[in-house]
Protein backbone atom coordinates (compact mmCIF):
# COMPACT_ATOMS: atom_id res chain seq x y z
CA UNK A 1 0.00 0.00 0.00
CA UNK A 2 1.17 3.52 -0.96
CA UNK A 3 2.24 5.66 1.90
CA UNK A 4 0.41 8.16 2.88
CA UNK A 5 0.61 11.78 4.68
CA UNK A 6 -1.80 14.11 5.59
CA UNK A 7 -0.90 17.64 6.69
CA UNK A 8 -3.89 19.81 8.19
CA UNK A 9 -3.85 23.25 7.06
CA UNK A 10 -4.90 26.29 9.39
CA UNK A 11 -5.87 29.11 7.63
CA UNK A 12 -6.46 31.47 10.19
CA UNK A 13 -6.72 35.14 12.22
CA UNK A 14 -4.40 35.95 14.81
CA UNK A 15 -4.08 39.35 16.52
CA UNK A 16 -0.53 40.59 17.12
CA UNK A 17 0.33 40.34 20.40
CA UNK A 18 -2.20 38.21 21.97
CA UNK A 19 0.39 35.76 22.22
CA UNK A 20 -1.93 33.15 24.93
CA UNK A 21 -4.68 33.59 22.07
CA UNK A 22 -3.16 32.86 19.04
CA UNK A 23 -1.60 29.78 20.78
CA UNK A 24 -4.83 28.80 21.84
CA UNK A 25 -6.21 29.40 18.02
CA UNK A 26 -3.27 27.00 17.21
CA UNK A 27 -4.00 23.97 19.94
CA UNK A 28 -7.23 24.50 18.96
CA UNK A 29 -6.21 23.57 15.36
CA UNK A 30 -3.84 20.77 16.71
CA UNK A 31 -6.70 19.11 17.85
CA UNK A 32 -8.82 18.88 15.11
CA UNK A 33 -5.99 17.81 13.23
CA UNK A 34 -5.26 15.30 15.51
CA UNK A 35 -9.18 14.13 15.75
CA UNK A 36 -8.88 13.83 12.08
CA UNK A 37 -5.79 11.38 11.77
CA UNK A 38 -3.40 14.22 10.60
CA UNK A 39 0.28 13.79 10.54
CA UNK A 40 0.82 17.41 11.03
CA UNK A 41 -0.87 20.53 11.69
CA UNK A 42 1.19 23.46 10.13
CA UNK A 43 0.25 27.17 10.78
CA UNK A 44 1.75 30.54 8.89
CA UNK A 45 4.61 32.44 9.38
CA UNK A 46 4.82 34.47 12.63
CA UNK A 47 1.33 33.47 13.65
CA UNK A 48 1.91 32.84 17.77
CA UNK A 49 2.88 36.57 17.80
CA UNK A 50 0.44 38.17 15.06
CA UNK A 51 1.67 39.29 11.72
CA UNK A 52 3.00 42.39 11.14
CA UNK A 53 4.59 43.25 14.71
CA UNK A 54 6.55 45.72 13.34
CA UNK A 55 9.11 47.11 15.65
CA UNK A 56 6.96 45.36 18.61
CA UNK A 57 9.14 42.31 17.97
CA UNK A 58 12.56 44.00 18.89
CA UNK A 59 11.36 44.29 22.19
CA UNK A 60 13.19 41.08 24.24
CA UNK A 61 10.57 40.59 26.56
CA UNK A 62 8.19 39.90 23.84
CA UNK A 63 10.11 37.90 21.79
CA UNK A 64 11.15 35.53 24.93
CA UNK A 65 7.08 36.27 26.13
CA UNK A 66 5.91 34.84 22.59
CA UNK A 67 8.84 31.96 22.57
CA UNK A 68 7.40 30.93 26.36
CA UNK A 69 4.16 31.02 24.34
CA UNK A 70 5.71 28.40 21.92
CA UNK A 71 7.46 26.05 24.81
CA UNK A 72 3.71 25.44 26.20
CA UNK A 73 2.72 24.13 22.55
CA UNK A 74 5.60 22.15 22.00
CA UNK A 75 4.74 20.46 25.68
CA UNK A 76 0.70 20.77 24.76
CA UNK A 77 1.08 18.91 21.66
CA UNK A 78 3.42 15.68 22.97
CA UNK A 79 0.61 13.19 22.33
CA UNK A 80 -0.41 13.24 18.28
CA UNK A 81 0.74 14.66 15.20
CA UNK A 82 3.47 17.37 15.03
CA UNK A 83 2.75 21.01 14.72
CA UNK A 84 4.84 23.51 12.57
CA UNK A 85 4.04 27.36 13.58
CA UNK A 86 5.83 30.68 12.91
CA UNK A 87 7.27 32.68 15.68
CA UNK A 88 10.46 34.56 16.84
CA UNK A 89 13.96 33.09 17.70
CA UNK A 90 15.97 35.04 20.01
CA UNK A 91 19.28 33.38 20.03
CA UNK A 92 22.39 34.15 20.64
CA UNK A 93 21.76 37.78 20.56
CA UNK A 94 19.62 37.60 17.52
CA UNK A 95 16.50 37.95 16.41
CA UNK A 96 14.73 35.75 13.74
CA UNK A 97 11.82 35.02 12.00
CA UNK A 98 11.54 31.34 12.45
CA UNK A 99 9.29 28.53 11.35
CA UNK A 100 9.15 26.20 14.88
CA UNK A 101 8.18 22.34 14.00
CA UNK A 102 7.57 20.03 17.19
CA UNK A 103 6.58 16.05 17.63
CA UNK A 104 6.42 14.10 21.21
CA UNK A 105 6.93 17.26 22.68
CA UNK A 106 10.55 17.74 21.13
CA UNK A 107 12.09 20.40 18.63
CA UNK A 108 12.16 18.80 15.45
CA UNK A 109 13.68 21.53 13.57
CA UNK A 110 13.69 25.38 13.95
CA UNK A 111 13.78 26.91 10.24
CA UNK A 112 15.25 30.74 10.25
CA UNK A 113 13.84 32.55 7.10
CA UNK A 114 16.94 33.37 4.80
CA UNK A 115 15.23 36.67 2.53
CA UNK A 116 14.06 39.53 4.04
CA UNK A 117 11.93 41.78 2.16
CA UNK A 118 12.48 45.29 2.45
CA UNK A 119 9.84 46.85 0.52
CA UNK A 120 6.52 48.03 0.26
CA UNK A 121 5.31 47.13 3.56
CA UNK A 122 7.65 45.24 5.03
CA UNK A 123 10.93 46.34 7.27
CA UNK A 124 12.38 42.73 8.13
CA UNK A 125 15.95 43.75 7.34
CA UNK A 126 15.46 45.72 10.08
CA UNK A 127 13.82 43.43 12.55
CA UNK A 128 15.67 40.14 11.93
CA UNK A 129 18.76 38.77 11.20
CA UNK A 130 18.90 36.56 8.22
CA UNK A 131 18.78 32.58 8.65
CA UNK A 132 21.11 29.84 7.15
CA UNK A 133 19.55 27.93 4.48
CA UNK A 134 18.32 24.67 6.46
CA UNK A 135 17.79 21.67 4.59
CA UNK A 136 14.67 19.51 5.14
CA UNK A 137 13.13 18.18 7.98
CA UNK A 138 11.69 14.92 8.64
CA UNK A 139 9.08 13.07 9.95
CA UNK A 140 9.52 9.86 9.44
CA UNK A 141 7.65 9.28 6.18
CA UNK A 142 8.12 12.09 4.36
CA UNK A 143 11.00 15.11 4.11
CA UNK A 144 9.17 18.44 4.51
CA UNK A 145 10.82 22.00 3.15
CA UNK A 146 9.81 25.04 4.29
CA UNK A 147 10.54 27.94 2.44
CA UNK A 148 9.22 30.92 4.80
CA UNK A 149 7.34 33.17 2.80
CA UNK A 150 9.78 35.92 0.99
CA UNK A 151 12.22 32.40 0.73
CA UNK A 152 9.38 31.25 -1.69
CA UNK A 153 9.90 34.16 -4.12
CA UNK A 154 13.53 33.63 -4.86
CA UNK A 155 14.71 30.49 -6.71
CA UNK A 156 17.59 29.84 -4.39
CA UNK A 157 15.43 28.29 -1.16
CA UNK A 158 13.38 26.10 -2.72
CA UNK A 159 16.05 24.83 -5.00
CA UNK A 160 18.54 24.25 -2.10
CA UNK A 161 16.24 22.34 -0.38
CA UNK A 162 15.19 19.93 -3.65
CA UNK A 163 19.00 19.55 -3.82
CA UNK A 164 19.15 18.17 -0.14
CA UNK A 165 16.34 16.26 -0.26
CA UNK A 166 12.97 17.82 0.10
CA UNK A 167 10.26 15.82 -0.97
CA UNK A 168 6.94 18.11 -0.63
CA UNK A 169 7.58 22.27 -0.40
CA UNK A 170 5.36 23.54 2.67
CA UNK A 171 5.94 27.89 2.27
CA UNK A 172 4.16 29.42 5.89
CA UNK A 173 3.31 32.41 4.39
CA UNK A 174 2.47 36.06 6.03
CA UNK A 175 1.07 37.71 2.56
CA UNK A 176 -0.76 40.26 2.77
CA UNK A 177 -3.42 42.01 -0.02
CA UNK A 178 -3.12 43.85 -2.49
CA UNK A 179 -5.42 44.32 -5.98
CA UNK A 180 -4.81 41.20 -7.60
CA UNK A 181 -1.53 39.84 -6.08
CA UNK A 182 -2.67 36.31 -6.28
CA UNK A 183 -1.90 36.06 -9.58
CA UNK A 184 1.92 37.24 -9.19
CA UNK A 185 1.51 34.92 -5.81
CA UNK A 186 0.63 31.71 -7.74
CA UNK A 187 3.03 32.27 -11.23
CA UNK A 188 6.08 32.85 -8.19
CA UNK A 189 4.79 29.49 -6.78
CA UNK A 190 4.08 27.38 -9.97
CA UNK A 191 8.09 28.83 -11.02
CA UNK A 192 9.36 27.14 -7.89
CA UNK A 193 7.24 23.96 -8.36
CA UNK A 194 8.34 23.09 -12.03
CA UNK A 195 12.01 23.74 -10.87
CA UNK A 196 12.08 21.95 -8.03
CA UNK A 197 9.78 19.41 -9.53
CA UNK A 198 7.91 19.03 -5.87
CA UNK A 199 4.86 19.64 -5.17
CA UNK A 200 4.19 22.66 -2.81
CA UNK A 201 1.24 24.07 -0.17
CA UNK A 202 0.85 27.98 0.12
CA UNK A 203 -0.32 28.55 3.20
CA UNK A 204 -1.26 31.97 4.36
CA UNK A 205 -3.62 33.91 7.17
CA UNK A 206 -6.44 35.83 7.52
CA UNK A 207 -7.35 38.88 9.10
CA UNK A 208 -7.03 42.95 9.52
CA UNK A 209 -4.25 44.28 10.57
CA UNK A 210 -3.73 48.10 11.08
CA UNK A 211 -3.80 48.71 7.32
CA UNK A 212 -3.09 45.42 5.96
CA UNK A 213 -5.62 42.78 5.07
CA UNK A 214 -4.30 39.07 5.18
CA UNK A 215 -6.44 37.60 2.51
CA UNK A 216 -5.87 33.39 2.67
CA UNK A 217 -6.29 32.04 -0.61
CA UNK A 218 -4.18 28.90 0.81
CA UNK A 219 -3.55 26.79 -2.34
CA UNK A 220 -1.77 23.53 -2.99
CA UNK A 221 0.08 22.22 -6.47
CA UNK A 222 1.36 19.17 -7.92
CA UNK A 223 4.48 18.54 -9.56
CA UNK A 224 4.06 20.01 -13.15
CA UNK A 225 1.61 23.13 -11.46
CA UNK A 226 -1.65 21.70 -11.05
CA UNK A 227 -4.01 23.60 -8.73
CA UNK A 228 -5.39 21.12 -6.71
CA UNK A 229 -6.67 22.20 -3.83
CA UNK A 230 -7.46 25.98 -2.63
CA UNK A 231 -9.15 27.35 1.02
CA UNK A 232 -11.51 30.13 0.19
CA UNK A 233 -10.21 34.03 0.61
CA UNK A 234 -10.66 35.56 3.80
CA UNK A 235 -12.44 32.82 5.44
CA UNK A 236 -10.83 31.36 8.54
CA UNK A 237 -10.52 27.35 7.70
CA UNK A 238 -9.10 24.18 8.83
CA UNK A 239 -8.73 22.04 6.16
CA UNK A 240 -6.84 18.78 5.60
CA UNK A 241 -4.35 17.49 2.38
CA UNK A 242 -3.59 14.37 1.51
CA UNK A 243 -0.57 13.77 -0.04
CA UNK A 244 0.22 9.86 -1.58
CA UNK A 245 3.66 8.76 -2.41
CA UNK A 246 4.20 7.50 -6.17
CA UNK A 247 6.47 6.29 -8.15
CA UNK A 248 7.09 9.63 -9.56
CA UNK A 249 7.24 11.29 -5.93
CA UNK A 250 5.08 12.53 -3.55
CA UNK A 251 1.50 14.26 -4.82
CA UNK A 252 -1.75 15.68 -2.97
CA UNK A 253 -4.90 14.27 -3.68
CA UNK A 254 -7.19 16.66 -5.90
CA UNK A 255 -9.97 18.19 -3.46
CA UNK A 256 -12.34 21.42 -3.53
CA UNK A 257 -10.54 24.13 -5.10
CA UNK A 258 -12.18 27.42 -4.08
CA UNK A 259 -13.53 30.20 -6.58
CA UNK A 260 -11.31 33.47 -6.28
CA UNK A 261 -14.23 36.44 -6.66
CA UNK A 262 -13.56 39.46 -9.01
CA UNK A 263 -11.20 42.37 -7.93
CA UNK A 264 -14.37 44.43 -7.00
CA UNK A 265 -15.19 42.06 -4.88
CA UNK A 266 -11.98 41.71 -3.32
CA UNK A 267 -11.79 44.96 -2.64
CA UNK A 268 -14.90 45.53 -0.92
CA UNK A 269 -14.42 43.28 0.92
CA UNK A 270 -10.76 43.71 2.19
CA UNK A 271 -12.31 47.38 3.27
CA UNK A 272 -15.15 45.81 5.41
CA UNK A 273 -12.44 43.06 6.82
CA UNK A 274 -10.18 45.53 7.99
CA UNK A 275 -12.44 47.87 9.36
CA UNK A 276 -14.14 44.71 11.45
CA UNK A 277 -10.86 43.68 12.43
CA UNK A 278 -9.72 47.25 13.77
CA UNK A 279 -12.79 47.61 15.72
CA UNK A 280 -12.55 43.97 16.92
CA UNK A 281 -9.13 44.24 17.73
CA UNK A 282 -8.92 47.49 19.44
CA UNK A 283 -11.72 47.21 21.54
CA UNK A 284 -14.30 49.09 19.53
CA UNK A 285 -17.91 47.54 19.04
CA UNK A 286 -19.59 50.97 17.36
CA UNK A 287 -18.69 53.73 15.16
CA UNK A 288 -19.41 57.29 14.32
CA UNK A 289 -19.06 59.07 10.92
CA UNK A 290 -20.22 62.26 9.35
CA UNK A 291 -22.84 61.61 6.55
CA UNK A 292 -22.98 64.63 4.51
CA UNK A 293 -25.42 63.13 1.58
CA UNK A 294 -22.42 62.59 -0.53
CA UNK A 295 -20.51 59.74 -2.62
CA UNK A 296 -17.91 59.03 0.40
CA UNK A 297 -19.47 58.86 3.23
CA UNK A 298 -22.39 57.42 1.97
CA UNK A 299 -19.79 54.52 0.90
CA UNK A 300 -18.29 54.63 4.39
CA UNK A 301 -21.33 53.88 6.30
CA UNK A 302 -22.15 51.01 4.07
CA UNK A 303 -19.27 49.39 4.92
CA UNK A 304 -19.28 50.55 8.44
CA UNK A 305 -22.81 48.73 8.51
CA UNK A 306 -21.42 45.80 6.48
CA UNK A 307 -18.59 45.47 9.05
CA UNK A 308 -20.25 45.90 12.30
CA UNK A 309 -24.17 46.11 11.87
CA UNK A 310 -26.53 48.93 11.34
CA UNK A 311 -27.13 48.91 14.52
CA UNK A 312 -23.82 49.22 15.57
CA UNK A 313 -23.22 52.60 13.28
CA UNK A 314 -23.96 56.30 14.04
CA UNK A 315 -24.08 58.57 11.41
CA UNK A 316 -24.48 62.41 11.70
CA UNK A 317 -25.43 65.18 9.41
CA UNK A 318 -23.88 68.34 10.08
CA UNK A 319 -25.80 71.30 8.42
CA UNK A 320 -24.43 74.75 7.57
CA UNK A 321 -26.09 77.71 5.57
CA UNK A 322 -24.69 76.14 2.15
CA UNK A 323 -25.82 72.70 2.97
CA UNK A 324 -28.71 72.00 0.39
CA UNK A 325 -32.10 70.58 0.82
CA UNK A 326 -30.96 67.96 -1.54
CA UNK A 327 -27.97 66.46 0.74
CA UNK A 328 -30.41 66.52 3.84
CA UNK A 329 -32.41 64.33 1.45
CA UNK A 330 -29.82 62.46 0.39
CA UNK A 331 -28.39 61.88 3.77
CA UNK A 332 -31.77 60.42 5.46
CA UNK A 333 -32.45 58.13 2.54
CA UNK A 334 -28.66 56.88 2.91
CA UNK A 335 -29.69 56.33 6.74
CA UNK A 336 -33.19 54.74 5.69
CA UNK A 337 -32.04 52.41 3.41
CA UNK A 338 -28.87 51.07 5.54
CA UNK A 339 -30.71 50.95 8.64
CA UNK A 340 -28.64 53.00 10.30
CA UNK A 341 -29.11 55.73 13.27
CA UNK A 342 -28.80 59.46 11.96
CA UNK A 343 -28.46 62.23 14.42
CA UNK A 344 -28.93 66.01 13.00
CA UNK A 345 -26.53 68.48 14.63
CA UNK A 346 -26.30 71.69 12.93
CA UNK A 347 -23.34 74.10 12.57
CA UNK A 348 -25.12 77.38 11.81
CA UNK A 349 -24.62 78.38 15.43
CA UNK A 350 -21.24 76.90 16.18
CA UNK A 351 -19.76 78.81 12.95
CA UNK A 352 -21.31 82.30 13.72
CA UNK A 353 -19.88 82.09 17.38
CA UNK A 354 -16.77 81.20 15.84
CA UNK A 355 -16.77 84.09 13.29
CA UNK A 356 -17.69 86.08 15.84
CA UNK A 357 -14.76 85.34 17.99
CA UNK A 358 -12.40 86.39 14.94
CA UNK A 359 -14.27 89.39 13.26
CA UNK A 360 -12.12 91.71 15.58
CA UNK A 361 -8.90 90.03 14.19
CA UNK A 362 -9.94 89.13 10.59
CA UNK A 363 -11.26 92.85 10.31
CA UNK A 364 -9.83 94.32 6.68
CA UNK A 365 -9.88 90.54 4.98
CA UNK A 366 -12.01 88.72 2.54
CA UNK A 367 -13.68 85.04 3.38
CA UNK A 368 -11.57 82.72 2.08
CA UNK A 369 -10.62 79.08 2.73
CA UNK A 370 -10.20 80.03 6.09
CA UNK A 371 -13.92 80.52 6.88
CA UNK A 372 -14.64 77.27 5.02
CA UNK A 373 -11.97 75.20 7.13
CA UNK A 374 -13.82 76.49 9.98
CA UNK A 375 -16.96 74.70 9.07
CA UNK A 376 -14.78 71.66 8.80
CA UNK A 377 -13.02 71.50 11.95
CA UNK A 378 -16.07 72.27 13.79
CA UNK A 379 -17.76 69.36 12.58
CA UNK A 380 -14.76 67.44 13.37
CA UNK A 381 -15.07 68.59 16.80
CA UNK A 382 -18.77 67.96 17.16
CA UNK A 383 -18.04 64.34 16.24
CA UNK A 384 -15.05 63.42 18.63
CA UNK A 385 -17.51 64.88 21.36
CA UNK A 386 -19.72 62.21 20.44
CA UNK A 387 -17.22 59.79 19.50
CA UNK A 388 -15.78 60.57 23.20
CA UNK A 389 -19.38 60.53 24.99
CA UNK A 390 -20.64 57.44 23.35
CA UNK A 391 -17.57 55.34 22.74
CA UNK A 392 -18.07 55.21 18.89
CA UNK A 393 -15.05 55.25 16.98
CA UNK A 394 -14.70 57.73 14.19
CA UNK A 395 -14.72 57.08 10.69
CA UNK A 396 -13.07 59.53 8.33
CA UNK A 397 -14.31 58.98 4.64
CA UNK A 398 -11.71 60.85 2.30
CA UNK A 399 -11.08 58.64 -0.51
CA UNK A 400 -7.10 58.83 -2.01
CA UNK A 401 -7.80 61.68 -4.47
CA UNK A 402 -8.53 63.81 -1.86
CA UNK A 403 -6.11 62.53 0.49
CA UNK A 404 -3.40 62.16 -2.33
CA UNK A 405 -4.02 66.14 -3.51
CA UNK A 406 -4.76 68.24 0.29
CA UNK A 407 -8.11 68.41 -0.44
CA UNK A 408 -9.11 68.11 2.88
CA UNK A 409 -9.13 69.86 5.79
CA UNK A 410 -6.73 68.59 8.89
CA UNK A 411 -8.43 68.15 11.78
CA UNK A 412 -11.64 68.71 10.38
CA UNK A 413 -13.15 66.34 8.08
CA UNK A 414 -9.71 64.16 8.52
CA UNK A 415 -10.26 63.39 12.12
CA UNK A 416 -10.72 59.78 12.50
CA UNK A 417 -9.62 56.69 13.85
CA UNK A 418 -9.94 54.66 10.43
CA UNK A 419 -10.09 55.48 7.44
CA UNK A 420 -11.90 52.34 5.26
CA UNK A 421 -11.70 54.04 1.78
CA UNK A 422 -8.28 55.46 1.75
CA UNK A 423 -6.77 53.68 -0.63
CA UNK A 424 -9.75 54.34 -3.13
CA UNK A 425 -9.28 56.94 -6.08
CA UNK A 426 -12.86 59.08 -6.36
CA UNK A 427 -13.75 57.33 -9.86
CA UNK A 428 -13.52 53.97 -7.94
CA UNK A 429 -15.64 55.19 -5.12
CA UNK A 430 -18.70 55.69 -8.21
CA UNK A 431 -18.15 52.36 -9.55
CA UNK A 432 -17.80 50.52 -5.46
CA UNK A 433 -21.22 52.08 -4.91
CA UNK A 434 -22.89 50.71 -8.28
CA UNK A 435 -21.14 47.43 -7.28
CA UNK A 436 -22.38 47.36 -3.44
CA UNK A 437 -25.98 48.60 -5.00
CA UNK A 438 -26.06 45.19 -7.33
CA UNK A 439 -24.06 42.73 -4.63
CA UNK A 440 -24.87 41.42 -1.87
CA UNK A 441 -22.76 38.57 0.60
CA UNK A 442 -23.35 36.90 3.40
CA UNK A 443 -20.30 38.30 5.01
CA UNK A 444 -21.84 41.52 4.62
CA UNK A 445 -24.12 42.80 7.66
CA UNK A 446 -26.03 45.32 5.88
CA UNK A 447 -29.01 45.12 4.15
CA UNK A 448 -29.23 43.44 0.33
CA UNK A 449 -30.37 45.32 -2.34
CA UNK A 450 -29.94 49.30 -3.37
CA UNK A 451 -28.51 50.61 -0.42
CA UNK A 452 -26.73 53.81 -2.23
CA UNK A 453 -29.34 56.34 -3.53
CA UNK A 454 -28.34 56.37 -6.82
CA UNK A 455 -29.09 59.94 -6.82
CA UNK A 456 -25.89 60.34 -4.10
CA UNK A 457 -23.74 58.81 -6.87
CA UNK A 458 -24.66 60.45 -9.82
CA UNK A 459 -24.76 64.37 -8.46
CA UNK A 460 -21.63 66.80 -8.89
CA UNK A 461 -19.25 65.89 -5.77
CA UNK A 462 -19.23 69.45 -3.56
CA UNK A 463 -17.54 70.08 -0.24
CA UNK A 464 -21.20 72.58 0.32
CA UNK A 465 -18.46 75.05 2.05
CA UNK A 466 -19.30 77.73 0.27
CA UNK A 467 -22.23 78.60 -2.26
CA UNK A 468 -22.77 76.53 -5.10
CA UNK A 469 -19.44 75.15 -4.58
CA UNK A 470 -17.95 72.13 -6.76
CA UNK A 471 -15.00 69.89 -6.35
CA UNK A 472 -14.23 70.77 -9.93
CA UNK A 473 -13.71 74.45 -8.67
CA UNK A 474 -10.46 73.14 -7.79
CA UNK A 475 -9.70 70.18 -9.12
CA UNK A 476 -9.07 68.80 -12.69
CA UNK A 477 -12.35 66.19 -13.39
CA UNK A 478 -11.91 63.49 -11.14
CA UNK A 479 -11.02 60.88 -14.69
CA UNK A 480 -8.29 63.35 -15.21
CA UNK A 481 -6.84 63.79 -11.76
CA UNK A 482 -7.26 59.67 -10.95
CA UNK A 483 -5.00 59.34 -14.04
CA UNK A 484 -2.76 61.32 -13.30
CA UNK A 485 -2.37 60.71 -9.73
CA UNK A 486 -1.95 56.91 -10.54
CA UNK A 487 0.83 57.74 -12.55
CA UNK A 488 2.63 59.58 -10.11
CA UNK A 489 1.67 57.61 -6.99
CA UNK A 490 1.15 53.98 -7.94
CA UNK A 491 3.24 53.71 -11.40
CA UNK A 492 6.09 56.46 -10.23
CA UNK A 493 6.17 58.22 -13.67
CA UNK A 494 7.74 61.54 -14.62
CA UNK A 495 5.91 64.49 -15.60
CA UNK A 496 7.43 64.14 -19.15
CA UNK A 497 5.77 60.58 -19.01
CA UNK A 498 2.38 61.84 -18.37
CA UNK A 499 2.54 64.92 -20.91
CA UNK A 500 3.76 62.42 -23.58
CA UNK A 501 0.24 60.23 -22.60
CA UNK A 502 -1.39 63.12 -23.63
CA UNK A 503 -2.13 65.06 -20.22
CA UNK A 504 -1.63 69.03 -20.11
CA UNK A 505 1.73 69.69 -18.77
CA UNK A 506 0.11 72.72 -16.60
CA UNK A 507 -2.38 70.06 -15.54
CA UNK A 508 0.16 67.49 -14.55
CA UNK A 509 2.24 69.95 -12.56
CA UNK A 510 -0.62 71.60 -10.31
CA UNK A 511 -1.12 68.14 -9.17
CA UNK A 512 2.32 66.83 -8.94
CA UNK A 513 2.63 70.34 -6.65
CA UNK A 514 -0.48 69.44 -4.59
CA UNK A 515 0.92 65.99 -3.86
CA UNK A 516 3.94 66.95 -2.36
CA UNK A 517 2.82 70.31 -0.14
CA UNK A 518 0.27 67.77 1.39
CA UNK A 519 2.30 65.09 3.03
CA UNK A 520 2.26 66.56 5.97
CA UNK A 521 -1.81 66.40 5.88
CA UNK A 522 -1.03 62.68 5.13
CA UNK A 523 1.70 62.17 7.69
CA UNK A 524 -1.30 62.71 10.48
CA UNK A 525 -4.33 60.72 9.04
CA UNK A 526 -5.66 58.09 9.92
CA UNK A 527 -4.73 54.41 8.96
CA UNK A 528 -7.01 52.69 5.98
CA UNK A 529 -7.54 50.02 3.89
CA UNK A 530 -4.59 48.87 1.45
CA UNK A 531 -6.19 48.16 -1.65
CA UNK A 532 -3.24 48.63 -3.63
CA UNK A 533 0.93 48.06 -3.95
CA UNK A 534 1.37 52.51 -3.31
CA UNK A 535 -1.13 53.22 -0.58
CA UNK A 536 -0.71 56.10 1.74
CA UNK A 537 1.05 54.41 4.87
CA UNK A 538 3.91 51.95 4.80
CA UNK A 539 3.83 51.79 1.38
CA UNK A 540 4.71 55.78 0.34
CA UNK A 541 7.20 57.19 2.76
CA UNK A 542 8.17 60.58 1.32
CA UNK A 543 9.79 63.39 3.20
CA UNK A 544 7.50 66.28 4.41
CA UNK A 545 10.08 68.72 3.69
CA UNK A 546 11.05 68.97 0.26
CA UNK A 547 11.76 70.94 -2.55
CA UNK A 548 12.48 69.24 -5.58
CA UNK A 549 9.90 68.79 -7.93
CA UNK A 550 10.00 67.34 -11.67
CA UNK A 551 11.74 69.60 -14.25
CA UNK A 552 11.21 67.16 -16.97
Amino acid sequence: MANRFRITLAQLNPTVGDLAGNAAKALAAWEVGRDAGADLVALPEMFVTGYQTQDLVMKRSFARDAMANLDTLRDATAEGPALAIGGPLLQGGKLYNAYHVFKGGRLVRQVLKHELPNETVFDEQRLFEPGPVSGPWDLGVVRVGTPICEDAWHEEVPEALAESGAEILLVPNGSPYYRNKFDTRINHMVARVIETGLPLIYLNMVGGQDDQVFDGGTFVLNPHGALVRMLPVFDEAVEHVDFVETDGGWEAVKGEVASLPDEWEQDYRVMVESLRDYCRKTGFGQVCLGLSGGVDSALVATIAADALGPENVRCVMLPSKYTSEESLAHAAETAKKLGTRLDTVSIKDPVAAMEGALSDLFTGTHPDVTEENIQSRLRGNILMAISNKFGDMLLTTGNKSEVAVGYATIYGDMAGGYNPIKDLYKTRVFDTCRWRNENWRDWMMGPEGEVIPPEVIDKPPSAELREDQKDEDSLPPYLILDAILEGLIDDELSVAELVKDGFEREVVKKVEHLIYISEYKRFQSAPGARLTHRSFWLDRRYPIVNRWRDSS
